[in-house]
């Protein structure tokens, strides 16, 4: 049992079945540390050690490891950028419009489709010690959540740009820039100039 917890460990906590496999580890030992509480199913084929030191934004990690191109996005990064006062209850991701997501046993994601030019802009990657993830920027971030604040709801794009004009790294050039680009300039200017006014 210990190799393949040294199999877990090197890859930050996380093994892919098909690795497992490849070192020549049994699916009955992977059904027995699974039920045994030791590994957690994060989707088919993707495990991860139970005890392995958690994170604080453990979930993206998970979340843009079980979806290749899973970038964090909207409410979430809001939250992983402070620029929210509440947490939302799902991991929202983005993917491109013509990416396949699979539904994930955990973390809970939300998965939101977006166009080609939509999607490539202002992807940051953060290192932790459990591994990486992909998210927008804080600029994208606010332009992305005006985009969808019909369905995020206008009070947490508001929220958002409000503390990101009050933060030390605010970029009113930067985030024009975002929104010309993401067709979003007529909309985010008025309510700018009446936050900065």
């Amino acid at each position: 049992m210990q190799n393949v917890i040294d199999i877990f460990k090197q890859h930050y906590g996380y093994a892919y079945l098909k690795d497992l496999k490849a070192q020549g580890i049994h699916t009955d030992t992977i059904r027995k540390l699974l039920t045994g509480g030791k590994i957690e199913k994060i989707k088919p084929g993707l495990y991860r050690l139970a005890d392995f030191t958690m994170m604080s934004h453990q979930g993206f990690v998970d979340a843009c490891m079980a979806i290749p191109k899973a970038v964090i996005c909207l409410h979430s990064a809001l939250s992983y950028y402070e620029l929210t006062t509440t947490v939302p209850a799902v991991v929202m991701v983005a993917v491109p419009r013509e990416a396949k997501a699979p539904r994930l046993q955990y973390p809970p994601v939300k998965v939101f489709y977006f166009s080609h030019s939509n999607y490539e802009e202002g992807i940051e990657r953060v290192h932790t010690e459990t591994g990486d993830f992909r998210i927008y920027n804080m600029e994208k971030t606010i332009v992305d959540c005006f985009r969808y604040r019909k369905r995020l709801g206008e009070d947490v794009a508001v929220e958002g740009l409000k503390n990101y004009l009050r933060s030390k790294d605010a970029s009113i050039n930067k985030l024009f820039s975002y929104a010309r680009k993401g067709r979003m300039h007529g909309v985010i200017k008025p309510y700018v100039e009446a936050l900065i006014a």
